[in-house]
């Protein structure tokens, strides 16, 4: 996993988004697609998701992407390059199972993260993308940006989701 720690130039942020700003800003699922070669497209469901992304470990990320706060979601940087393993349909129900069984409401950023490891030691791994490749596809839709920052598709739903997260 340290091969990705260094993406200094993309923002993980909550929710989906149309486009992302020059701040490289999208959710986990959003910047999984570019390092993976595929073209941009937001993500609203794990179902808007190329067919080679497991829908399992692609819904936890989305899960953990969402409930952490600015600050922790930068520490899913590194599963970026790593989501792109959808298995047999037997692997996908032993991946959701095994996620099934280990999450609970409110679990702690690092805690999910151990889930999230453990999922993707399931089955097939991804292919791999150095973190040159990733870096250049990441880059590269930054410069397509037109706006310095993405906006998230709900605003709305993103406040009241922030503001419920501090109550629960």
């Amino acid at each position: 996993m340290d091969h990705f720690d260094h993406i200094l130039n993309w923002k993980l942020k909550q929710g989906s988004h149309t486009f992302p700003g020059q701040d490289g800003g999208t959710c986990i699922n959003e910047a999984a697609i570019v390092a993976a070669g595929f073209p941009y497209q937001p993500v609203r469901s794990v179902e808007d998701m190329p067919a080679c992304f497991s829908r399992p470990i692609c819904r936890l990320a989305m899960q953990l992407n969402d409930a952490a706060s600015d600050d922790d979601r930068q520490r899913l940087l590194p599963f970026v390059s790593r989501l792109a393993c959808a298995d047999t349909p037997e692997v996908e129900r032993e991946r959701a199972a095994y996620i099934a069984a280990r999450m609970r409401w409110r679990l702690p950023l690092r805690e999910g993260m151990a889930v999230l490891e453990g999922a993707l030691a399931i089955g097939r791994q991804p292919d791999a993308v150095t973190s040159e490749e990733a870096m250049t596809r990441l880059d590269a839709a930054q410069q397509k940006a037109s706006a310095p920052t993405s906006v998230n598709e709900h605003p709305l739903f993103a406040t009241i989701h922030g503001w419920l997260a501090g109550v629960f």
